[in-house]
């Protein structure tokens, strides 16, 4: 009996296995009847009736792999293609309804926006898909498995490329700039995605358009070859060019109020709701091209290199959270081996002068005049300085903290002469303000925390005060050489710390390595 059960059991488990694989065998080839139909139906070659899936998966896995190193993002293609069993997805979901003929629509107009066609495959898109519509051109299986791959990865590689492009520039600034510390947005995984899923390519296209008003300003300039006054035609071009890029990266505001410094403008705005309350001249960081020799015209190939003076402002973003009145400044170790202790040496009563204490081991000397300076270098130096408040301090009555690597701030300056200047890169890499106070008031506003502020300013000899912002304020200090003003006429400012150079020569060699 048991035998006779154990034998019946068998034969049942053998049944219910042979019934799931014809079941699998059934699907399998329904699968492949349905994506032969389809092929067969929008190109009407016959050579599409006898497609496998399991070759064709065969064949895209193996054109993948073969120009994996050649393809950006070919980790999101991969895992794309890995989600749709290796099929040709894209191209059967958007081919027969005419939403693939677009793409190379599309890509042959990426000149308006002062890039380079080339890298999207435009050519080889429109020949595939032409050979695909031509229902004798394709002539046997192998050569449409391999024409059906390679559409399928020329496709999606260049959409996501263009996606990338016009969503978040070409270029990562993070890259090219070793003083670039501006919180930027970079393309992942879920936006790539989106672009090779959306159900209407033309929609999807027209929505990834750069629609901000400063962007479509400088690019109908670029596009009317506009001469930018001051500037020839191929210079106009190229300030266009980098700044339609810099427009391009997600590293833009979006607070309803925030400060914002432009370095080559020497200018520091508070927006708020889209409007400047506030406008000030400021002095940044003094940068290596101060003098102007250099253009993007006339450059030497190490220009092209991002090496900045040691004196230069960065580029970042942060929050303003405190101020501090009538500051401390405790003196950078640079600032005192090149310029405190030679002053010093040349002067014993330089640093008593200066208000300047000086520390050894956190210890204050009570006598610095007696120390030998000529015999002091920044090789042997052990000593810390800090320049008490007071009129001389070489922050002023007033600095605005916020974090950064950098350690640098706003500040007021008792050097007021700089600001009647048009050059303003003089500063040793802080911002000073042209009109502190107003800062002040703008964000703390009216009360007790602003008068406190405004009468120990006025103090002779104050001890520092620190105040909490009751809000912190956004802070973004920028890097912009040309924009259109209110009255949409483009404005330029030269290039102080040859950015311009940097970026131009990057987005040059990019275009001539495609």
């Amino acid at each position: 009996m048991i035998f006779a059960f154990l034998k019946k059991t068998t034969v049942l488990v053998w049944l219910c296995a042979l019934f799931t694989i014809l079941l699998v065998f059934q699907s399998c080839k329904k699968k492949h009847s349905e994506i032969a139909d389809r092929l067969f139906e929008a190109t009407q070659n016959e050579v599409f009736k006898d497609i496998d899936p399991d070759t064709l998966a065969e064949t895209l896995k193996k054109e993948i792999s073969e120009r994996k190193l050649k393809i950006a993002n070919a980790s999101v293609i991969e895992s794309y293609f890995r989600e749709n069993d290796y099929q040709p997805i894209f191209v059967i979901n958007h081919l027969f309804n005419g939403d693939l003929d677009i793409l190379p629509e599309y890509y042959d107009k990426i000149s308006e926006h002062g890039l380079d066609k080339t890298p999207y495959h435009s050519e080889a898109i429109k020949a595939l898909i032409a050979k695909l519509h031509n229902k004798t051109a394709i002539k046997t299986t192998a050569e449409a498995y391999h024409d059906l791959a390679e559409l399928e990865l020329l496709s999606t590689s260049s959409l996501i490329k263009y996606a990338n492009a016009l969503q978040y520039g070409v270029i990562n600034p993070k890259k090219i700039y070793s003083r670039y510390f501006t919180a930027t947005k970079r393309p992942d995984t879920t936006f790539m995605k989106h672009a090779l899923k959306a159900n209407d390519i033309k929609s999807y296209l027209d929505s990834i358009q750069p629609a901000d008003p400063q962007y479509k300003a400088l690019q109908k300039a670029f596009l009317s070859n506009a001469v930018i006054d001051g500037l020839s035609p191929e210079e106009s071009k190229r300030y266009l060019l980098v700044n339609l890029e810099r427009l391009r990266w997600k590293n833009k505001p979006s607070e309803d109020k925030y400060v914002i410094v432009n370095i080559p403008d020497f200018r520091l705005d508070v927006i708020e709701n889209g409007k400047s309350v506030l406008n000030m001249k400021v002095c940044v960081g003094e940068g290596r091209n101060k003098d102007y020799h250099s253009s993007l015209i006339a450059y030497a190939d190490s220009e092209k290199y991002d090496k900045p003076f040691p004196r230069e402002t960065p580029q970042l973003s942060s929050m303003i959270h405190s101020v501090q009145v009538n500051p401390m400044w405790n003196i950078p170790r640079s600032i005192a081996t090149k310029e405190i202790i030679t002053e010093a040496a040349n002067d014993p009563y330089y640093l008593s002068n200066k208000n300047i204490d000086v520390y050894k081991d956190g210890v204050k000397i009570e006598d610095p005049e007696t120390i030998d300076w000529s015999t002091v270098t920044k090789d042997n130096l052990e000593y810390d300085f800090k320049q008490r408040p007071g009129a001389d301090n070489s922050l002023g009555k007033i600095k605005f903290l916020f974090k950064n690597r950098s350690s640098v701030y706003l500040h007021d300056t008792p050097a007021k002469e700089a600001f009647g200047h048009a050059m303003r890169a003089v500063s040793h890499g802080c911002v000073r303000l042209g009109d502190p106070l107003g800062l002040a008031k703008n964000l703390f506003g009216e009360g007790e925390d602003f008068d406190t502020i405004s009468k120990d300013m006025n103090e002779d000899n104050p001890d520092p005060t620190n105040i909490g912002l009751p809000k912190k304020a956004p802070i973004y200090i920028t890097y912009v050489t040309c924009w259109a003003d209110d009255n949409g006429s483009l404005q330029y400012r030269r290039d102080v710390y040859g950015l311009d150079i940097v970026l131009y020569a990057h987005l040059k060699m990019l275009m001539s390595n495609l």
